[in-house]
């Protein structure tokens, strides 16, 4: 069953989420992960959320997201970027 890591980001240091931003398609391919929404336009129509940034990754199950997100591979990307802004992130099962 696939699964899905949802983000909220906010960018506080471009330049540091730009080299992040760089480092971290290669970690999240290693773990057959894709990128679905990668900071596009947002409009916000319920409940008055209007985040800044969001990215949605596709895995091909939570086992993989996890893997992903605690592997040694991302662990200095995600230092990065949680110095260069701050989010909210949640992984997903899908159908």
């Amino acid at each position: 069953m696939a699964a899905y890591v949802i983000v909220e980001v906010n960018v506080t240091d471009q330049q540091l989420f730009s080299e992040y931003a760089k480092g971290v398609p290669a970690t999240i391919a290693a773990y057959g992960g894709k990128y679905l929404v990668r900071g596009g336009a947002v409009e916000s129509n319920e409940g008055g959320w209007a985040p800044k940034r969001v990215v949605v990754l596709e895995f091909p199950s939570m086992d993989q997201a996890r893997k992903w997100y605690h592997s040694p591979e991302y662990k200095p990307l995600l230092e990065m970027r949680l110095k260069a802004g701050n989010a909210k992130l949640i992984l997903v099962e899908g159908v």
